[in-house]
């Protein structure tokens, strides 16, 4: 169903903590475990096309120097400042991420509090990288159903405090364990290179200015959760059959450490096989017989992607349905902001925004999977209003 009235997106705001650090500082800033240097940070960096990123890290003590909460209260206020507006007009606030700083209370709240808001709606969605997307859906239909006038959307990841090597084992016993299952070892340090800090935030309105804004024309959700078995997990360990085993499962604290199901772990064979066949091939397809569109009138997409690796997959799935969109209106700064999950897609959309080659008129396809065990999500915004 297409909304009764567009929701509008008059502002970004994005919040990246300390400064960028290049692949040269990472394991100064990780630390190395069992004070070895990785066998494969190399190769992973060169694959995934990332020159730098940021940290919520001390550079000295390892120590945290932000909270999820916090960085995401930074992304609202600017979001607020730059539509004109102060925080007491929000009616709905959503958060996303995969990286709350407590289990209790909800991410969200925790914003509210950072924040200083009281009486409005509070919401949080959970999962990977697309719970900032769900978030948005939320705030926008908030705004397209009456319920609220002005509701913000945020996305935001803290992944460098799980991946200090203080969080991995050290112990000669869990070494040896991890030497055993080489895959396994693959997976934990796989993603130590490939993920990092940062918030975004987004304001929804049901009306707009003159001033440059985008339209929000939809947003198409599709989950294969029901077919696919976990790609990536934190807080348990995955069974031969491919289940599950929940932190909650074990003797305890200590054996759920020890059985490293703190650590976040990606099955890589498992995402090289269903990564874009799914998120592209099936889903798009899907998407377009709901929302028909051509790629011709695509003068934007800004894909979502871990690594450059996939950029020639995504390409050559988009192809596979005959939805090619040339690279030259493609954009993502993956190489110079990082893979800050849910805070992704805010992150690219805040600097395209403020980039001033927004033309009124022109289309905006975002392109959001996620591994954990694969969804995605597609939207499509229209470029709207004057000068910015």
């Amino acid at each position: 169903m297409p909304w009764s009235s567009k929701p509008k997106l008059l502002s970004v705001g994005s919040f990246l903590p300390g400064e960028p650090i290049g692949n040269d500082r990472i394991e100064e800033m990780l630390g190395c475990i069992g004070g070895k240097a990785s066998r494969t940070r190399r190769l992973i960096l060169r694959r995934n096309g990332i020159r730098q990123r940021h940290y919520a890290l001390d550079p000295e003590t390892q120590q945290q120097t932000h909270t999820n909460a916090r960085m995401t209260a930074e992304a609202v206020r600017v979001a607020a400042r730059d539509a004109g507006l102060e925080l007491s007009d929000v009616d709905t606030l959503v958060c996303g991420t995969s990286s709350p700083d407590v289990l209790m209370p909800n991410h969200a709240l925790m914003v509210q509090a950072e924040l200083g808001l009281s009486h409005c709606e509070v919401a949080a969605t959970s999962g990977t990288c697309l719970s900032g997307l769900t978030a948005l859906k939320y705030a926008a239909m908030a705004v397209a159903s009456g319920q609220a006038r002005h509701a913000v959307a945020t996305g935001s990841e803290i992944s460098s405090n799980v991946l200090r090597s203080a969080n991995f084992p050290a112990d000669d016993e869990a070494a040896e364990a991890l030497e055993r299952d080489p895959v396994m070892a693959f997976g934990q340090d796989f993603l130590r290179w490939m993920l990092s800090d940062g918030a975004g935030a987004l304001w929804v309105s049901e009306s707009a200015g003159a001033g440059l804004h985008l339209e929000i024309d939809w947003i198409e959700i599709v989950s294969f959760a029901g077919e696919l078995e976990p790609c990536m997990y934190w807080g348990g360990q995955k069974r031969a059959d491919g289940s599950l085993q929940g932190w909650r499962e074990t003797s305890g604290l200590a054996e759920s450490a020890q059985l490293g199901m703190f650590n976040l772990t990606q099955d890589v064979r498992l995402l090289g096989a269903e990564a874009t066949r799914t998120t592209v091939a099936e889903a798009l397809a899907r998407v377009l017989e709901r929302q028909p569109l051509r790629p011709d009138q695509v003068d934007w997409f800004l894909p979502h992607y871990s690594s450059e690796f996939f950029r020639d997959e995504v390409a050559g799935r988009l192809c596979e349905i005959e939805f090619e969109i040339p690279f030259e209106r493609w954009f993502t700064n993956l190489s110079t902001k990082g893979n800050t999950g849910s805070a992704s897609i805010y992150i690219m959309l805040d600097e395209l925004f403020r980039s001033g080659r927004l033309k009124p008129g022109e289309k905006i396809l975002c392109y959001v999977p996620e591994s954990a065990r694969f969804s995605v999500g597609y939207m499509l915004l229209t470029v709207a209003g004057g000068a910015g």
